[in-house]
């Protein structure tokens, strides 16, 4: 008998090739894996949580690459399917201070996920289902798939977690808010950042945010502004983590990360409180290294560290 699941995060898998200099000048890249939602699948997995990922991959060496690395990882792969499509690339370096992405997605294995690829009794197994904006955006039958899963999630009892995560790149403002749409009436708690809600809701502001996104009946909101540290609403109340200082190497897939790290301590009753200094002391962490997963540290070194920063 399958074992159950803390979380299931469903999107989109990237081959991660990165460079300590530029694009233009660099000779050697590591590689490794990424993705927004596949981010916050290893963070909570490596802060303690059973977690398993749906998604598509090439059926190429890239591929093989990817299912061997999960199963090494300890990350539930046994319903990612296979594509005759690409899996997609993505590569970061660094030119003048300056990250610099450079990304090739289009036509990808994972844009090719659909309902029939959804195996619902497997989603029964979780606690808790997570799904971006952006892996929304692959397709309209990736999106219509993820509505799908959170629509039977709500049917069901389990809990929801969502992050728009707007990026000009793949989608604008309209089609953010129209993702959004579709799944906010099941979703239990969201993710935002300062600028998706200004792309959003036309604001930026913790406490405007929380108040709008409250008033849709969204039990939890998560605000996260680089200024002002991050604000979790829960129970009609809001408490602030400040912001701290930090040196900063790269900020790839931070965000994500955290979301991952939040959910897990979440999942596992610590308070909200505790929960957004644990996942603000892994992205701490995360940003002195190189690598959106590579640099996502082992569970008992951010708790060593949240002790060290926050007491």
């Amino acid at each position: 008998m399958e074992e159950n699941l803390d979380i299931i995060t469903i999107g989109e898998s990237l081959i991660e090739l990165s460079a300590s200099g530029s694009l233009k000048t660099s000779g050697c890249f590591d590689k490794y894996y990424g993705g927004d939602t596949l981010v916050t699948a290893v963070a909570a997995l490596r802060s303690g949580s059973k977690v398993g990922y749906i998604t598509k991959v090439g059926n190429d060496s890239f591929g093989e690459y990817l299912l061997d690395a999960w199963q090494s990882e300890g990350l539930d792969a046994s319903r990612v399917k296979l594509s005759t499509e690409q899996n997609g690339v993505y590569f970061v370096g660094s030119h003048n201070g300056t990250r610099e992405y450079q990304y090739y997605r289009k036509k990808t294995a994972a844009s090719t996920l659909c309902i029939d690829d959804i195996d619902f009794d497997y989603i029964k197994r979780a606690k808790l289902i997570y799904a971006t904006g952006f892996a929304q955006s692959l397709s309209l039958s990736a999106r219509e798939a993820i509505n799908e899963v959170f629509r039977f999630a709500k049917e069901n009892d389990i809990m929801t977690a969502y992050d728009p995560n707007c990026q000009k790149s793949c989608t604008n403002s309209d089609e953010a808010l129209e993702n959004f749409n579709m799944i906010r009436e099941y979703t239990d708690i969201l993710f935002v950042e300062a600028g998706d809600g200004l792309c959003l809701f036309d604001t930026a502001s913790a406490n405007m945010l929380i108040t709008k996104l409250s008033d849709l009946a969204i039990k939890s909101v998560i605000v996260k502004d680089k200024e002002n540290g991050v604000f979790v609403y829960e129970n009609n109340d809001t408490i602030n983590i400040p912001p701290l200082e930090y040196n900063m190497i790269d900020a790839t897939g931070a965000s994500n990360a955290f979301n991952g790290a939040y959910l897990s301590r979440i999942l596992n009753g610590d308070s909200a409180r505790n929960a957004a200094q644990y996942a603000d002391a892994l992205c701490l962490l995360q940003m002195q290294n190189i690598g959106a997963i590579k640099s996502i540290p082992a569970k008992d070194r951010v708790e060593e560290y949240c002790e060290k920063i926050y007491g």
